[in-house]
């Protein structure tokens, strides 16, 4: 078997043990047709549906939406690294075999996602879901509804989607407040230093926001962030936006407030996911749901090419990769 290119245990680089071609596997045909202008590199079709076709690749790219159970099938193979198509990674560690460095999507969904989050918000806070639910009744139905100018706006988790979040809110003109597990000054869209409070300070922000907006990872820190006390924090007629993770909020509380009508929520994630069809936020007029595609859109498939071309450009010239949120010396 030819010599892979490993991570060296002390430095996070790369070493390029021997020129050679790299070994690349792509789980569809259209990634690899959009690749073939690359020199020095064999493409490999693979879904992870059947066991590895070769005993290395320098860098595997799981299917989409197959979820991280399928890496179990990385077992026994020679594998540089695993770049993933998705932003969160929860989970991967029960299946990832030791040893394999894996990166994450970072910047390929979070335009679309923050997108799809302003839409969410628009949808509740502007009527727009029950000016459609009338136009299929035929009914004229002009109703007053609260701006989305002037309101005061939470977002929870500022990584690149919450950067991306507040780019696009700016020109509404809200007042943003932002909260990270870590507190810190740090650079916004704008290109100015804003403040980041750390989640310490959550519960005292809480009372004053009209709009909170999770967009942070799930992690030990953040299961269940959401819980009854974060929503009684919260006062009469808020919002809960969710466009992190479903388990990022405890269901059961959320469906309390909203069925009571106290609280509205637009949501992109659940939990249970998929919603069941009898779960009861699906009757409330008072909730949004989409069914977990902020990132699915046209701009998926070029942005991800890009990334992957990044990462065997990085390969090639014995870099470290981007992206990186597992690390090799996993044990």
């Amino acid at each position: 078997m030819k010599a892979p290119v490993e991570f060296a245990r002390r430095a996070p680089r790369l070493v390029l043990m021997s020129p050679r071609k790299l070994v690349v596997g792509l789980p569809t045909q259209e990634l690899i047709d959009s690749m073939r202008d690359l020199s020095d590199v064999e493409f490999v079709l693979w879904s992870f549906d059947r066991p590895a076709p070769v005993e290395h690749f320098d860098i595997v790219v799981p299917p989409y939406l197959d979820g991280a159970n399928v890496l179990e099938r990385l077992a026994g193979v020679s594998v540089t690294l695993v770049q993933s198509q998705s932003i969160g990674f929860e989970g991967v560690t029960k299946y990832l075999p030791p040893g394999i460095p894996f990166a994450n999507a970072s910047s390929v969904h979070e335009s679309s996602t923050a997108e799809l989050c302003l839409g969410l918000i628009l949808t509740l806070q502007r009527g727009i879901a029950d000016f459609v639910r009338a136009s299929e009744r035929h009914e004229w139905a002009p109703n007053w509804y609260p701006s989305l100018a002037d309101r005061k706006v939470l977002i929870v988790g500022y990584g690149a989607l919450g950067r991306a979040i507040e780019e696009r809110l700016a020109p509404f003109e809200v007042e943003i407040t932002r909260v990270a597990a870590t507190e810190r000054v740090q650079t916004g869209p704008s290109g100015r230093p804003v403040q980041v409070h750390g989640f310490a300070d959550l519960h005292a922000l809480l009372p004053h926001t009209e709009i909170a907006i999770l967009s942070t990872p799930l992690n030990r820190n953040t299961h269940h962030l959401v819980d009854a006390e974060f929503l009684a924090s919260l006062h009469d007629g808020a919002m809960l936006v969710n466009v992190a993770r479903g388990r990022v909020v405890d269901t059961e509380a959320l469906v309390r407030e909203v069925t009571s009508g106290r609280l509205r929520a637009a949501l992109d994630v659940t939990d249970p996911e998929p919603l069941p069809s009898d779960h009861p936020l699906w009757n409330l007029q008072n909730v949004v749901i989409s069914p977990h595609r902020g990132g699915a859109s046209s701009a998926m498939f070029p942005r991800m090419r890009k990334l992957i071309r990044q990462q065997i450009e990085l390969m090639q010239a014995e870099r470290e990769p981007m992206n990186i949120v597992i690390d090799a010396t996993r044990k």
